[in-house]
């Protein structure tokens, strides 16, 4: 058995402060006994706001939230999957970015998000992501301390044939850091990540934020650990804190051997119109 750590948040406008609820969030989850901790997206900044929140964005090299983490991950000897960050790319736009980060601090991988989410919600939000941010141009598999980990983010979830891709690559994990509204999670939240593990016959952690934030939004919450059955192992409701999960490798093969999915895909070709 190995233990994960899911930090759920209600990140506001303050890096500042959403780096030291990190940092300690990396002290628990060590002191718990975890091996690596997940962290939510948008965990440095969560403001809807641009003019107020272009005031904080930063090249990685020069973001304070990072450093923090990345020196706090080296100082407890912990593992730590920083669900992500809004980071300056080179053209002035915007990555939604996480980071793997090892026990030494050094980053083991980076994923940009893929999947923008540009809509117009019956409440009356608009969310336009692709105004700030340019989308990932590809999957990524790392290599941690609970197995390979396939890297995704939020809206990416709608997408199955990212988690296909994943699991082909030899994930056994899947990271899908989140800041769902309301609405959608209450509706989708559960039954799409229990589909992913399902499908992928892996474990997925998804780390959410949580509860009414700052800038005028409510995020979902429900951080959850689900093993590769669709067994829901953790559920952490709409409190912000800390919660762990026990992940038990030797459940992949076990499923995998019940169910084998991953051997019998196939290349499907496109649909003719008959």
């Amino acid at each position: 058995m190995t233990r994960a750590a899911l930090l759920q948040m209600t990140s506001g406008i303050d890096p500042a402060a959403n780096a030291a609820a990190l940092v300690e969030g990396v002290a628990q989850a060590k002191a718990g006994g975890a091996a690596m901790l997940f962290t939510p997206e948008m965990s440095g900044l969560l403001d809807g706001k641009r003019e107020r929140a272009q005031q904080h964005y930063r090249r990685e090299a020069e973001d304070p939230v990072l450093a923090a983490v990345r020196e706090a991950a080296a100082r407890h000897g912990i593992w730590v999957h920083l669900g992500s960050l809004a980071v300056l790319r080179a053209d002035g736009k915007l990555a939604n970015r996480a980071f793997v980060i090892d026990d030494t601090g050094a980053i083991r991988a980076r994923y940009d998000k893929m999947h923008l989410f540009d809509v117009d919600l019956p409440t009356g939000e608009s969310w336009r992501e692709s105004n700030s941010y340019t989308a990932g141009e590809g999957p990524v598999v790392v290599d941690t301390p609970l197995g390979k980990l396939g890297l995704a983010i939020c809206y990416d979830l709608r997408f199955p044939d990212l988690f296909r891709t994943l699991s082909n690559a030899g994930a056994t994990m899947l990271a899908v850091p989140a800041a769902f509204t309301r609405p959608t999670g209450a509706a989708h939240w559960h039954v799409l990540l229990r589909a992913r593990a399902i499908e992928a016959a892996a474990f997925v952690i998804a780390a959410a934020q949580t509860g009414e934030h700052e800038d005028g939004r409510a995020t979902y919450g429900h951080s959850l650990a689900i093993d590769p059955w669709g067994t829901t192992l953790l559920d952490m409701g709409e409190a912000a804190g800390l919660g762990f999960a026990e992940i038990d490798p030797s459940r992949i093969d076990d499923v995998r051997t019940r169910v084998p999915v991953l051997r019998h895909r196939r290349t499907i070709p496109e649909a003719t119109l008959a």
